[in-house]
């Protein structure tokens, strides 16, 4: 027994492998890391899992920090950077209308994206629809040239399990508040733990050209539920290559569903978009070198 559990560890720490990042692609990323606060970070090969997941990905929104420290993710960034990566991250304040407070995090490779600080805030929830109002930040890529590349808005939230149906439809003004903010902008993702999946969407398709990365799978980490995803609009949001997935923690990194629980009981979620700006010509022929759903 021993033997066998000296095993599964050593797996469970397996040494980092260097990350390449498709050319033609980026990855924006969706991961409920679940009570991410200290305790979590003491977890020396938890936080080396995390940082692996967050280095597959040009941007990673994580719902559910929760830590008494502000140092929570600015240390858990330069984890992720110690390989010689260059992440950064914006941080919101902490959320809730009850004493567990969470914040939301949005951390992203330096070398191919960048944030327009001044985007950064929490929507407005002047009726407190919301228990946990998401946070809004503008991005482009830094992968093609400025006048070309893709700007987009990612809205990052996470609902109240037992107001799902009401937080949803709350959401349906945010996406549409959203696509107001601005009249140079038309590309919003909103992304996050939904606690719920496309058959519950009837709210978002009041949207018009409303669809979503993550259909027919399971995102939680026991392959019970489907509670994350990434929500956007067609035509406006052409960049979506088709391209998206679930990292699966345990096939990922050969974890049993015990050590995957201590990681989260989420799995991250992802979609594929075209680094420069798609404006009615069509995505051009090397946009099928995307990485595929898997």
């Amino acid at each position: 027994m021993a033997c066998c559990a000296s095993a599964a560890r050593a797996q469970y720490a397996a040494p980092t492998i260097p990350v390449q990042k498709p050319a033609g692609a980026i990855l924006v990323a969706s991961f409920n890391i679940q009570v991410f606060g200290e305790s979590k970070m003491a977890k020396r090969q938890v936080v080396e899992v995390l940082a692996r997941v967050v280095r597959q990905f040009d941007i990673v929104a994580i719902q559910e920090v929760r830590a008494k420290s502000d140092d929570v993710v600015p240390s858990f960034v330069r984890i992720v950077n110690a390989d010689g990566s260059r992440y950064h991250y914006v941080i919101g304040p902490r959320e809730g209308r009850t004493v567990s407070k969470e914040q939301y995090a949005f951390i992203y490779d330096t070398t191919r994206i960048e944030v327009d600080p001044a985007s950064v805030g929490v929507v407005p929830n002047p009726q407190n629809s919301l228990h946990r109002p998401p946070l809004h930040a503008r991005f482009r890529t830094r992968i093609t040239p400025a006048e070309m590349a893709f700007t987009f808005w990612l809205v990052d939230i996470h609902t109240d399990p037992d107001e799902v149906p009401q937080e949803l439809e709350a959401l349906v003004g945010v996406f549409q508040a959203m696509q107001a903010a601005r009249p140079d902008e038309d590309d919003v993702i909103l992304l996050g733990d939904l606690n719920a999946g496309p058959p519950e969407f009837k709210a978002f398709q009041r949207i018009p050209g409303v669809t979503w990365a993550v259909s027919g799978v399971t995102t939680n980490t026991r392959r019970t539920k489907t509670y994350d995803n990434l929500v956007f609009t067609r035509p406006a949001t052409s960049e979506y290559l088709g391209g998206w997935g679930v990292l699966d923690l345990q096939a990922t990194f050969g974890l049993p569903l015990e050590h995957a629980l201590e990681v989260s009981d989420h799995n991250p979620v992802w979609g594929a978009f075209y680094p420069a700006e798609v404006r009615g010509q069509g995505l051009p022929p090397m946009a099928g070198t995307v990485p595929v759903r898997r």
